[in-house]
Parts: C-alpha cells; structure tokens; sequence
C-alpha cells in the first residue's frame, strides 16, 4: 500500500484534483482503479498520488477525492490522454461515477510539520 501522502519535490509543481460521487455497486471499479494507479506510476513527470472515498450524506453514493501530482502541466494532460485511462474515463462517465469535478492547480508551497513554511 503506497504512503497516504506522497513525497513531492520543491514546488513548483501541478495537482489535479478529481472529486467524485460513486454510484452504488462495485461494477469493476477497484480493479480499474488499481490498475490505473500503476499506470500513472509509469507515466513520464508523475510524482504520487492521495486518495480517500468516504460515505456522503444520507444516500449509497460515496465520495472520492484524488490528487494526483505531475512534474508539468504537460505531464498531466498526457495522462488524460493514455489510451487505458481513456477507457476508464469512458466507464466511469457511463457508470461508476454519479458526478465528478476536475481541478488542475499548480502547487507553489509545500511544507509539513517541521519544516520551513516557504518551502
């Protein structure tokens, strides 16, 4: 199981932020999802990943959130672009996912518990 908080370079650097509300059932979705991390572990500029999905309100959906880290903005849009995320892309838009919301940032600080806060 990879770290909950990746270990990212000196900014900066760019996140993509993909909120999610799953639809009840399982319909595949851990074993793409599995897949896909691998993959992006593969791709040139990616630097980690953080994931958590927790119940939501009072209905079966579930609430995801994943940021990805890439070393360009470049990097990012080529992974929206591999032919097997494309795919994936495809299934959850026709049924994992009941809304989603992606943000793409570029982080310009980064820091953690003792260490310089300019960072």
């Amino acid at each position: 199981m990879p770290d909950p908080i990746a270990s990212t370079p000196r900014p900066p650097y760019v996140a993509v932020v993909f909120t999610s509300v799953r639809t009840p059932g399982d319909h595949g979705y851990a074993a793409m999802s599995v897949a896909m991390d691998q993959l992006a572990a593969q791709q040139p500029g990616f630097l980690g990943v953080e994931s958590v999905r927790e119940p939501v309100g009072r209905g079966p959906g579930i609430v995801g959130i994943t940021v990805s880290y890439w070393a360009t903005r470049e990097d990012a849009a080529a992974w929206k672009q591999v032919a097997a995320h494309l795919v994936a892309q495809r299934r959850g838009r026709e049924a994992w996912y009941a809304d989603y919301r992606v943000r793409v940032a570029v982080v310009e600080r980064d820091y953690g518990p003792g260490e310089d806060h300019d960072r």
